[in-house]
C-alpha cells in the first residue's frame, strides 16, 4: 500500500513515517552537516546591516519630506513599515544573542533597533525565548499556538474576532496582554512572563519605551495629529501587519504538528516550522522568512541562515518544509483551514469548523 503524501505549495510531508515516535536524525547531526562558521556573527556585518537599515529609514523620511505629497505617502507608508520590519529583525538577532558575542553590544543595538518602532526589547526577548524554548508545544508555547476544539466553542465573539479576523493587528494587544488564555504585559517586571531576576532589564526597556511614546507626543503637540499619522503611525501599521504576517505564517499550517505532553521535545518543535519565500522582501527584511534552521540553533546570525538550510536540508529530508506558493495564497489557506486542534492526542494538527 502506498504511503499517503501531503503538499502544500512545495512542502512535502510523508505523514505515515512522521507518525514515528523518534525522529531519524538528532541535533547533533543537524549541527554536524553545517559548516562551523554559520555559527559565528561577524560584527561588522551586523552592524552593516543595521546602519543599512537606518540609512534607508532616514532617507524615506527625507524623500516624503521633500515631496510632501499625496501620490507618494501612500508608498511612503508601505516602504517605510517594511523597513522598520526590517529593523526590527535587526533586534530580533540581538534579542538570540547572534548579532555579536557581546553582550552589551547586542542589548546596546538591540534598543537602538527596537524602541523606535515601540518594542520593549528586553521584554520581548524574553518572551520570546520562552517561545523558541517551547515551539511545537501545546501547553507552554508563547506565540501563534492553537486554541483546542472545545475552547474554540468557548471563546467568546469578540475575541474570536480579533483572533481570526484582526489578527495581523494583534501586536500591540499582545504586547500589553500576551497570547489568549495567557496573562502577563511585557512591560510590568512583576508579569508572570519574567524571573524576579529579570527585574531591572524590563524596567529598563518599559522605560525607553515611555521615553519614545513621549517623543512622539511631544513632536505631536509640535507638528499636529496629521504629522504623527504621516510620518509615523501609518508607517508602524505596515509594521505591525508584517510582524503579524510573518509569525503566523510561520507556524500556522495545515500539515504542521503540534504536540502534547512527552510526546513533545525541542527538536520535534523546532522542525514544526516552515519556511517561506516572499520574493523581493526576502533580503530587505533578512530572510527571516528562512525559519526552520532559526528554530534549531536560535545562534546563527541572519545573514547565514540560507547556507545553513542547504546544509541541514539532506539530513532533515520529507522534515524540512519550504512552501514556494504565494505569500496570499499561504494566508488564505491558512486562515480558513487553520482554526483549532482536537482536544485529545499527543500529536494534532489544526482544523477548522468547516471541516
Amino acid at each position: 500500500m502506498q504511503t499517503p503524501t501531503i503538499q502544500f505549495g512545495s512542502s512535502r510531508v510523508n505523514q505515515a513515517s512522521e507518525d514515528t515516535t523518534k525522529l531519524p536524525f538528532t541535533l547533533q547531526d543537524l549541527k554536524a552537516a553545517i559548516p562551523e562558521e554559520c555559527f559565528q556573527p561577524n560584527v561588522s556585518k551586523s552592524l552593516f546591516y543595521f546602519f543599512r537599515d537606518i540609512l534607508i529609514i532616514g532617507s524615506l523620511y527625507a524623500v516624503a519630506h521633500y515631496l510632501d505629497s499625496w501620490y507618494f505617502w501612500p508608498i511612503f507608508w508601505l516602504m517605510q513599515g517594511t523597513m522598520f520590519w526590517a529593523l526590527f529583525v535587526v533586534g530580533h538577532d540581538c534579542g538570540h544573542q547572534s548579532f555579536s558575542k557581546h553582550k552589551w553590544l547586542n542589548d546596546l543595538i538591540g534598543h537602538l533597533s527596537h524602541t523606535p518602532i515601540l518594542v520593549p526589547y528586553h521584554g520581548w526577548r524574553i518572551s520570546h525565548r520562552t517561545h523558541h524554548k517551547n515551539t511545537g508545544n501545546i501547553d507552554n508555547d508563547e506565540s501563534w499556538y492553537p486554541v483546542s476544539e472545545s475552547q474554540y466553542k468557548e471563546m467568546p465573539l469578540a475575541q474570536k474576532i480579533g483572533r481570526y479576523y484582526l489578527f495581523l493587528l494583534a501586536y500591540p494587544v499582545y504586547l500589553f496582554k500576551r497570547s489568549p488564555n495567557k496573562e502577563g504585559s511585557h512591560f510590568s517586571p512583576n508579569s508572570p512572563l519574567f524571573k524576579k531576576s529579570e527585574k531591572w532589564d524590563v524596567i529598563t526597556s518599559t522605560v525607553l519605551w515611555i521615553g519614545m511614546v513621549g517623543l512622539l507626543g511631544f513632536l505631536t503637540y509640535q507638528w499636529g495629529w496629521m504629522w504623527l499619522l504621516k510620518y509615523y503611525a501609518a508607517p508602524y501599521i505596515v509594521f505591525v501587519v508584517w510582524l503579524d504576517l510573518v509569525t503566523f505564517l510561520h507556524h500556522t499550517e495545515p500539515d504542521i504538528p503540534w504536540y502534547r505532553g512527552d510526546d513533545w521535545t525541542f527538536l520535534k518543535g523546532a522542525i514544526s516550522s516552515i519556511d517561506r519565500n516572499y520574493g523581493l522582501v526576502n533580503h530587505i527584511h533578512h530572510d527571516i522568512g528562512t525559519h526552520v534552521a532559526h528554530h534549531i540553533f536560535l545562534n546563527i546570525p541572519h545573514y547565514n541562515l540560507l547556507k545553513a538550510t542547504e546544509a541541514i536540508k539532506p539530513v532533515m529530508g520529507e522534515y524540512y518544509r519550504k512552501s514556494e506558493e504565494p505569500i496570499w495564497k499561504a494566508l488564505w489557506r491558512s486562515c480558513v483551514s487553520c482554526h483549532f486542534v482536537p482536544d485529545t492526542g499527543s500529536k494534532i494538527y489544526y482544523t477548522s469548523n468547516h471541516h
